[in-house]
This record gives C-alpha cells, sequence and structure tokens, in this order.
C-alpha cells in the first residue's frame, strides 16, 4: 500500500522527523500477505459475532469478546464520523479483532501485527476472508513496528493494543503513530498491581503508588488511564476516556481514549485518592494538597487508617453522551434490544448511569456496608430505592455486582442498612 505524500495532522510534535531520510538500517515491513513458508499448526475453529476464524496455537479467550464488541462499536461510530478508519492492531493474536474491525467496523485498512512468526499463517488465514488491499500482517516487536509507521508517516485513526500485565512501554510509540483525535484501545491484565500487592511495579509502570483499597479493580482503570495522562501529557497531549471496562476473567481492565492537543488544564483529574478505613469514606486530593491530606473523621490529624493512592485519574471513566451512541449502535446491529436485555445491553446501560457527574470515584460495598452496621447484607435494589428516596445519586457498578457508586457517605449507608433491617 503506497503511503500519502500530504502532510497528514499527527499526534507528534516532532516536526523535523515527518520527513526522514532513509535509514538502511531499518528494514522495511514485513508483509506476509503471500506466505512463502507454511508453519504447521493445530487448527482451532471458532466463531464469533457470525464470523469464523482459527485460533491456531495463539493465546485466546472467549471471555474477551466483549472488549472486542466494544472495540468495534467504538471504531464504527469513529468511521461514521470521520468517513474514514485506518486501524493498527498492535498486538493481534490470531488477527481475530483485525477481522472484526476490517468486516464489522469496515475499515478501510487494517495494519495486523504480532511479534510470535509462528503465528503468521493463521493470521493470514483469517485476514484472507477479505480483500487483501485492505489489510497487511506484520511480525515485530509492537513499540518498532508502530516506531516505523511514525517514521514513515504512516499514521491510524485507531491504535489497538491488547498487552499482557502492566506494561506501559507501548504507550509512547502509539501516541506517535496515533492521528491527531485518533482513539487509542489501551489494556492491563495486572491486578496484582491494581490491588495495591506492588506498588514499586505500579510505579515504575505507571508512575502511581497503588495501595490495597476496596474499589481496587477500579483504581486498575484509574491506574491505566492516569499513566496515558502522563506520557500524553510530557508529548503535549491530553487523553479523554470514551469508556473504562473491567472484566474478572484474566483479569483485564480496557480503556478507550480520544487523545487530542493541549495539556490537561492544572492537573484536573489527575490527582490522589484517599480511603479510611475507620469511616469507610474516600476523598480525592490535589497535588497543592500533598502536606496536608487528612481524613475529617480524624479532626484533620494524620491518622494510621487512611491509605492513599495516586496520582491516577480521578475524573470520569466515561463518555455518556459517546455510550448512548454505541448502544445505540448495539440495538441497530441486534447485539443489545431493548425486549430481552443482552449482557452488553446491561453493560452499557450500567455505564451511561455510572457517567452521572454527580457520582464521585470508587464504589461501596453492601457487604462492608453490612458488615459495618452489623446486619446481613441488604437488597441491592432496596438500597438503591432508598438513596434515591433520599435525594442521593445512585447506580450500580460494572466492576462489582454487589456495589454501588454513589455520592452518599458512608455513616449514612450504614444507617439505611440497619433502618431495612426493621
Amino acid at each position: 500500500m503506497s503511503l500519502a505524500l500530504s502532510s497528514p495532522k499527527t499526534l507528534s510534535p516532532f516536526s523535523f522527523l515527518c520527513n526522514p531520510k532513509p535509514n538502511p538500517q531499518i528494514p522495511k515491513f514485513a508483509t506476509l500477505n503471500h506466505n512463502p513458508d507454511p508453519i504447521e499448526h493445530k487448527s482451532e475453529h471458532q466463531t464469533e459475532r457470525g464470523l469464523k476464524f482459527d485460533t491456531g496455537d495463539t493465546f485466546f479467550r472467549h471471555e474477551s469478546a466483549t472488549g472486542r464488541d466494544l472495540g468495534i462499536l467504538a471504531a464504527t461510530l469513529y468511521k461514521k464520523s470521520r468517513g474514514k478508519l485506518r486501524v493498527l492492531d498492535a498486538l493481534c493474536g490470531c488477527g481475530v479483532r483485525s477481522l472484526r474491525y476490517l468486516v464489522e467496523a469496515e475499515a478501510d485498512f487494517v495494519l495486523a501485527n504480532d511479534g510470535n512468526v509462528e503465528s503468521r499463517d493463521v493470521i493470514t488465514a483469517n485476514l484472507s476472508q477479505v480483500e487483501e488491499e485492505r489489510w497487511k500482517v506484520t511480525l515485530m516487536d509492537a513499540n518498532r513496528i508502530m516506531t516505523e509507521c511514525y517514521l514513515n508517516r504512516d499514521f491510524y485513526d485507531l491504535i489497538d493494543i491488547d498487552s499482557f500485565g502492566s506494561d506501559s512501554s507501548f504507550l509512547r510509540s502509539a501516541i506517535n503513530a496515533l492521528r491527531m483525535d485518533g482513539l487509542l484501545y489501551v489494556t492491563s491484565t495486572d491486578g496484582f498491581s491494581s490491588g495495591g500487592r506492588r506498588p514499586q511495579q505500579t510505579l515504575a509502570a505507571y508512575g502511581a503508588y497503588v495501595r490495597p483499597m476496596p474499589y481496587s479493580n477500579e483504581l486498575g482503570l484509574r491506574m491505566l488511564i492516569g499513566g496515558v495522562v502522563r506520557v500524553a501529557s510530557v508529548m503535549g497531549y491530553r487523553v479523554v476516556p470514551l469508556f473504562s471496562y473491567y472484566s474478572y476473567h484474566g483479569p483485564v481492565f480496557r480503556v478507550m481514549l480520544r487523545v487530542i492537543r493541549g495539556k490537561l488544564p492544572d492537573s484536573r483529574h489527575y490527582g490522589f485518592i484517599s480511603y479510611c478505613r475507620d469511616c469507610g469514606n474516600s476523598h480525592e486530593f490535589s497535588w497543592e494538597e500533598l502536606g496536608r491530606i487528612c481524613c475529617p473523621c480524624s479532626d484533620s490529624k494524620v491518622s494510621m487508617s487512611l491509605v492513599v493512592s495516586g496520582p491516577l485519574w480521578t475524573g470520569p471513566l466515561h463518555d455518556a453522551a459517546y455510550i448512548t451512541d454505541m448502544l445505540t449502535l448495539a440495538k441497530e446491529w441486534g447485539w443489545a434490544s431493548s425486549d430481552t436485555e443482552t449482557d452488553l445491553d446491561k453493560l452499557l446501560n450500567t455505564m451511561v448511569a455510572e457517567s452521572d457527574p454527580r457520582l464521585p470515584f470508587g464504589f461501596i460495598n453492601l457487604d462492608e456496608v453490612a458488615s459495618r452496621a452489623k446486619v446481613n447484607s441488604p437488597a441491592l435494589k432496596a438500597v438503591v430505592a432508598a438513596l434515591q428516596k433520599e435525594g442521593y445519586a445512585v447506580s450500580r457498578s460494572h466492576i462489582e455486582s454487589n456495589a454501588l457508586k454513589t455520592n452518599c457517605p458512608m455513616s449514612e449507608c450504614i444507617r439505611i442498612a440497619q433502618e431495612l433491617q426493621q
């Protein structure tokens, strides 16, 4: 595929690299649309959303289909609004995501890359269901392929990085290869770090010292967003979360971000979160408040019961309008239904509810409320109704089934739980 010679708007601030001189040290892309040397592999045929594909010996999870659904919906909305869509699938595995971007999101072009040379036959066989001029397969380190794309001015509208663990080394090269106002779909599967068990690891990977808190899986999403915020800010850009998705299998943390020009104003939504083990309340603190962090229940004194994590993203996890558009599209495609609610339908509706600007970060687990109230765990629907009756904002959490996001303090939640038992 020939590269455009015009000057596209890109996210890289370094204009002197837009027209790099040919470098014999940098090899050309390992294009494998035609496989010269077949590699034997086992055949594992699968079907997802009606598309048939082979996983071979690659790592594949059926449970990750929802994350792929969300990515396809976001990509389709981008194509509908911009009229074009170029996707870089940096760690494509067997190529099922690339195939779905081509067929369902109708991407104009997909660059499917994976570092495992033995996956080439599986990837090319799966993508061969689509016209060859719309895709290319490369077998390189993800950072290398994205850097080459940047140096060759081959920019993409959506870059999907389905990485393992807490590897954040891809972020800078991904932002460089992204077109202005493009979408970056990032991943973490490090549940130990989000649970506060590896604070040195989160500090190294995402620049955040994360300690154990009741809503650790939400911290995992905020830690991931915060890591991208930090890298993007250094490069002169800011990010806007479109949706943030947690799944317990793995676990998997996936976030779709729009990357735009301009730094985060006054470090807004990028700070510190505290949780008090005594009273059960959480608070947000800015950088200016460092050294003065305390909980009101301790009369503004230093308390050993206070746990602080950060810096990380403290703002909205989702864009309500964007998710509403995703839900509308899902219904058009039959992936969601107003009559019979599907899992995807429930997820998107819950995300919309979670987007209420009155709701703070974190959530309250009803088992914790029951323990503090010394009663049996109350029914979630009953607590929601009681909170709404008293004027509090409340929604279910897509992260944990027996938890609520609310602006109601823990003391009032305890009172309500006790009254519901009477």
